[in-house]
């Protein structure tokens, strides 16, 4: 547990660092001053096209190096490892066919989103380009988690990517970037630029093996393979469209939609920092889950799935308390368009959402990794049949905050379908009394924060309110031993402090 607890903590760090370029990003985006409400809408609409794009032109090659890896380890010799040469012909072949669609159903989309969302029309083949780059590093990411390398591209995909688009923005204010339309096409060459760099680093570290030649493993296993790959590829795409319907949704039925999905999507990219571990946590757990899987180690499955469901749901309820009690003081301090408070009932919502989902932990990756697998894109279906209707009906109603509520509801009833799964197939399960135990006392520490702060705006208020919060948090994390992870991690800390 401890190589996991490493390499989560320091993929935490570089991902919360990297979310913290991000939230730069973001004010720079929606201050009063640099880009309009429906550029801003538009850069976020890139992001869920891509998404989709990806999930759909990938053809389950991740999956197949996450499954299959300690298979071709214990049975290829040095160098002989296929996995990554046949990932990537999948993914190339993907990209063609996305293309090829993409030409078929062109009139299609200027249909549904020219009347509402005009900008998306103008630069939407641009999304192609970013599609591409994104698909070959998801690829190459998977493979250098299973060389133990997920601290690197992590860097690269939390924060050296942020770092680029900060680039872009800052040219795009100064001048030295002259419109709207250079920024996008710079911005579409982004991924591809990580996913080289990705490629780079591991054949530097001799950790790339990309022979032209099958090998015998997969020849023999290739019923298996292609029967594990299409279910996971399935049901991994069904929940990719359930996590993007929102932002492709939003520009094709409401309204001055862009702007409204530029306020819709603040709040979701606040909410969405509350996942930072979770990437690490995903990233670190992967290959122990397959190992443990393979030997039939039903306690570390326990151990890892417990584990990581308190240190998630710690890190969630921690930074949305922190972002909920400050969320309307930093808009009006930071000179935020006011439009944006709006979106304030929406990142409650949304926040809500995204506790929910880590606090029952990895299950994804643990019924992935599973002999019961077939179970992901079940469950993905379900989901789909919850968040379709629902999103598009609440949003029809009630705007943005409908199609936020429509994402609890999704998600809370996925989640359970999922926990039922594991306890009831392999008595698995994430919860403990440090559960409930987090639950109230944030709670109660959130109320306290919020009422002793109310009346209070500006920088020291802003300043005030998340030092008093955070110090009480840390208190009662480490008082009340809510993980076990706390205490060695405060012990190593402060053996180097003293040393130093």
């Amino acid at each position: 547990m401890s190589s996991i607890r490493k390499q989560s903590i320091l993929s935490t760090l570089v991902i919360y660092g990297g979310f913290g370029i991000g939230l730069l990003n973001t004010y720079l985006f929606t201050r009063k001053d640099f880009f309009t409400q429906e550029e801003f809408g538009l850069y976020n609409a890139f992001i869920a096209i891509t998404l989709l794009l990806v999930a759909i032109g990938n053809l389950g090659a991740p999956y197949f190096i996450y499954k299959f890896f300690p298979y071709y380890k214990d049975h290829s010799r040095p160098g002989k490892n296929d996995q990554l040469t046949i990932a990537i012909t999948l993914g190339l072949a993907g990209f063609i066919v996305l293309l090829f669609t993409g030409q078929l159903i062109e009139p299609l989309i200027i249909r549904k989103y020219a009347t509402n969302s005009p900008l998306l029309i103008e630069y939407f083949n641009w999304v192609y380009l970013l599609a591409g780059g994104l698909l070959l590093f998801n690829i190459i990411e998977a493979w250098g988690w299973q060389q133990r390398e997920s601290v690197a591209s992590n860097f690269l995909k939390e924060g050296f990517w942020r770092l680029l688009v900060l680039f872009l923005i800052l040219f795009f204010i100064n001048g030295w970037i002259t419109n709207f339309t250079q920024f996008v096409r710079f911005f579409a060459f982004s991924y591809l630029t990580i996913a080289l760099s990705l490629a780079i680093y591991l054949q530097r570290k001799k950790k790339l093996s990309t022979p032209f030649e099958i090998s015998p493993l997969t020849k023999r296993l290739k019923k298996t393979i292609f029967n594990y790959t299409s279910f996971t590829y399935a049901g991994t795409l069904v929940f990719v469209i359930a996590q993007v319907f929102d932002s492709i949704l939003i520009p094709a039925v409401l309204e001055n939609a862009l702007a409204q999905l530029a306020i819709y999507s603040l709040a979701q990219n606040m909410a969405s920092m509350l996942q930072a571990p979770q990437r690490g946590i995903i990233a670190a757990t992967m290959e122990p889950l397959t190992n443990a899987w393979k030997q039939k180690d039903h306690q570390v499955l326990q151990r890892i799935y417990k584990r990581s469901s308190i240190n998630l749901l710690l890190f969630g309820v921690c930074f949305f308390g922190l972002f909920a009690i400050n969320y309307q003081d930093a808009i009006l301090t930071l000179g935020i368009k006011p439009a944006f408070l709006s979106g304030f009932t929406v990142f409650i919502i949304l926040g809500l959402t995204r506790i929910i989902d880590m606090g029952t932990g990895i299950n994804s990756q643990i019924i992935i990794t599973s002999p019961r697998w077939r179970f992901e894109f079940i469950s993905g279906i379900a989901l789909l049949l919850c968040i379709l209707p629902l999103s598009y009906y609440l949003t029809k109603s009630y705007g943005i905050v409908g199609t936020a509520f429509a994402q609890l509801l999704s998600i809370s009833i996925y989640n359970t379908l999922r926990v039922l799964f594991l306890w009831y197939n392999f008595k698995l399960q994430p919860f403990s009394i440090e559960t409930i135990k987090a639950l109230v006392l944030f709670s109660l520490l959130i109320l306290c924060t919020h009422f002793l702060f109310a009346e209070q705006l500006g920088w020291l208020s802003l300043l005030g309110r998340s030092i008093f919060y955070l110090t009480g948090a840390g208190a009662v994390v480490y008082y009340f031993n809510l993980t076990p992870d706390i205490k060695p991690i405060v012990g190593v800390l402060a053996k180097r402090f003293l040393k130093s």
